[in-house]
């Protein structure tokens, strides 16, 4: 399925040193914050306190997070678990108070606006479990980065495998960077967002990956560059049908799906965005200058009468 089909190739790789050179730019950039500023992480990271509250009737969570926030706590969690009455409470960790005392001032503060609040459960989140939370979101990172790379590599050839690890690595770095400058709250939501933005992203280098070898086996008098070209322009009408439908759900998220939702469809946002910019522009330029050729991708055969070329309109 096609909205349009552009009949002459565009010449994407003819700037591919000023896009990749900008991308460099932004990547250092966002290695900077996160180690200038560092993520400003959530609860479920720095360790906390988690109220479980019920009511009698529906409550309105923005409500109950504007009461908590009147307290002093910029970062509170609220949210909506099992049914509309009972709400979920997550609370940073208060110098100088204890989990009890942060359940028993927050409660008073709760019932002074519903009588009916009613405290089903407190619990304590420490440090030690933030930080395997931590260890774990880093090693489920890790599986993901070699999973692909074994794929790519199995599928195409290492060359593309390379290409394609360093461009996610890019967007996630970058994602990153942006939650760090903004100081945006990094959650197990955000996290889970990263690591779809890492398969999402996948997902279109194979695209282009899959036509760059479809093109060699077809075009034998392009070079590299021209075939490379040649695959981007025509999966781009795919790919704004693709990435278009995706955003418009994220969006509805982004707009419609309260605080709770808020982070996760922002990740998602930055990470289709940039997903879209690197398949196209840094991983196919990584795999151009690594020197990948027909030879690579292509099984040489003694077969004759290959199809004509569209840029001649000679048989080759």
């Amino acid at each position: 399925m096609e909205f349009f089909r552009i009949h002459r190739t565009i010449p994407f790789m003819r700037h591919a040193l000023v896009l990749n050179a900008i991308s460099v730019i932004t990547f250092l950039l966002a290695v900077f914050f996160l180690f200038h500023r560092g993520l400003h992480l959530s609860v479920e990271f720095t360790g906390g306190t988690v109220m479980e509250v019920a009511y009698q009737q529906s409550v309105d969570v923005g409500k109950v997070r504007e009461t908590i926030g009147k307290l002093g706590y910029a970062d509170v969690q609220v949210q909506n678990y099992g049914t509309s009455r009972d709400v979920q409470i997550r609370l940073p960790v208060q110098k100088g108070q204890t989990s009890a005392q942060q359940s028993e001032q927050v409660m008073s503060a709760l019932k002074a606006v519903d009588p009916s609040a009613t405290l089903r459960g407190n619990e304590f989140v420490g440090p030690q479990v933030g930080e395997e939370l931590t260890t774990n979101g880093l090693k489920a990172l890790g599986m993901v980065v070699v999973g692909i790379m074994i794929y790519l590599a199995f599928r195409f050839e290492w060359k593309f495998a390379l290409a394609t690890v360093l461009a996610n690595l890019h967007d996630v770095v970058i994602i990153l960077g942006f939650f760090a400058f903004f100081q945006w709250e990094f959650s197990l939501a955000v996290l889970a967002a990263v690591l779809a933005v890492l398969g999402y992203s996948v997902n279109e280098s194979v695209v282009i990956f899959d036509r760059v070898r479809e093109n060699f086996r077809r075009y034998r008098k392009m070079n590299t560059r021209e075939v490379i070209d040649n695959a981007i322009t025509s999966t781009i009408s795919r790919t704004i049908i693709t990435h278009g439908s995706t955003q418009l759900v994220v969006l509805s998220m982004f707009f419609f799906g309260g605080p709770t939702l808020h982070y996760f469809a922002l990740a998602l946002t930055i990470g289709i965005l940039f997903g879209i910019y690197s398949s196209a522009f840094v991983a196919a330029a990584i795999a151009m200058w690594l020197g990948v050729k027909r030879e690579d991708l292509v099984k040489p055969t003694k077969r004759e009468g290959d199809p004509d070329d569209p840029n001649t309109g000679a048989v080759v």
